[in-house]
Parts: C-alpha cells; structure tokens; sequence
C-alpha cells in the first residue's frame, strides 16, 4: 500500500486503528490478487476502510463493491456514544448522512473508479443482486451493524457470494464482553464452528478466515 493511500486513511473519518488497516489491506490485496474477483465491503461509514479495499482492488484490475444505507449505525444516532454531529443531514439534523463523506474520501484519494457504491440495507441490497451463491466476490468484510439481527443478516445475505479460496474478514470480534459488542464475536465463531472456513490470522479485534469450500453458508 503506498503511503499516500494509508496517509487518506488515517486522515478519514473512522474508528479503525492503523495496524488493523494493514492487516485488512494484505488480505485485500491477497484476495484480489489470487482470484481476481470483485471485494465486498458490508458498512462503509466515511469511507476510511473503503480506501483499503479500493486501492487493493486497482492494483489488481478489479473493483471494490460497498454496501451501506448511509445513515449511520444504532451507537451513531444523536445521543449515542458515537454521534458525530458533522456526518446530520442538513436538511434534517436529527438524521444522519455518512454519504458526501463517503464519496468526499474516495475522490479526494483518487479511487472513486475503483468503487462501485450500493446504497441500501444490507439484505435487500443482497436480495436485489440476484440472490446468493455463485463465488461472487474474492474477499467479504464485515464491519455493518452490530447488533445481532444486523450482523447475522450481514453474514447470511453475503457470505454465500464468497468465492472458495476467498477470505471473510470480520471486525470488532472481541472474546471478552467487557471489551465489546459481541454479534461480529458470535459471527465469526458461527463461521469457524460451521467447518467451510480455516482461520488465517487476527490483527486485535480484525480475523481473517479462508473459505474452504464452495457451497452455501450454514443456515
């Protein structure tokens, strides 16, 4: 990754740290590179993973698919612990609007071509797609909402499209309750726990897995 990519991202609005940007890069990069097959990112935010994705897609002469309704996950609701009060709609404060900065961060870095931008709910962007299966996509990153209903739908909607030999990366995986959430957690067992997926590697709350085989996720 050349510094002036992960200098954008470290500039971007988010919460990922930079050691665990890294750690999504090279798997992006060795993804997109092995199989030459779009990524697919579930919860964009402002954009500042989506930098990763991108330049790890044009590298390899591929794209990177991103999926979001843009207003913002339950702890970034005014009130919450995660409100940022510059991402309101300016025509309805009370709602939030991650999408001009979203698309801000990509063009500013110079990977706007290199992004195709779904905008929606996560299973009914999956559903009007075309349906689940077929090996889709060379890497799936979850990173969506966190509670148990979004994260298992996340999975369930996407994970179908993973291609074999493809890697699922989950973040915001944390074993200890008093560390956080624990949906992606229960995710990333259900994935391990299911026999389809062998455990590459974990950058602190970031795991990579490896699809091992092509048939549809677990029910």
């Amino acid at each position: 990754m050349g510094e002036d990519v992960f200098a954008a991202f470290e500039a971007a609005k988010g919460f990922m740290p930079a050691d665990e940007g890294r750690a999504l890069h090279a798997a992006a990069a060795e993804a997109a590179a092995a199989l030459r097959l779009p990524l697919l990112e579930i919860g964009s935010y402002c954009g500042r993973s989506t930098l990763l994705l991108a330049d790890a897609a044009r590298r390899a002469g591929t794209v990177a698919v991103t999926v979001d309704h843009h207003r913002g996950s339950e702890e970034q609701q005014p009130g919450q612990e995660f409100h940022d009060p510059e991402l309101a709609d300016p025509s309805a404060p009370g709602r939030m609007d991650t999408l001009p900065h979203f698309r801000r961060t990509l063009a500013d870095a110079g990977l706007e071509e290199y992004v195709v931008a779904v905008v929606g709910g996560s299973p009914q962007a999956a559903a009007a797609l075309g349906g689940g299966g077929g090996g889709r996509f060379a890497l799936v990153f979850i990173d969506g909402g966190h509670t148990d209903t979004h994260a298992r739908a996340d999975y369930e909607s996407w994970v179908p499209r993973l291609a074999a030999g493809g890697l699922l990366v989950i973040h915001d995986v944390f074993p200890d309750p008093a560390d956080g959430g624990q949906a992606p957690y229960r995710i990333w067992r259900r994935a391990v726990s299911s026999g389809r997926f062998a455990e590459v590697s974990a950058c602190r709350s970031l795991r990579v897995l490896r699809r091992t085989a092509a048939d549809a996720a677990d029910g």
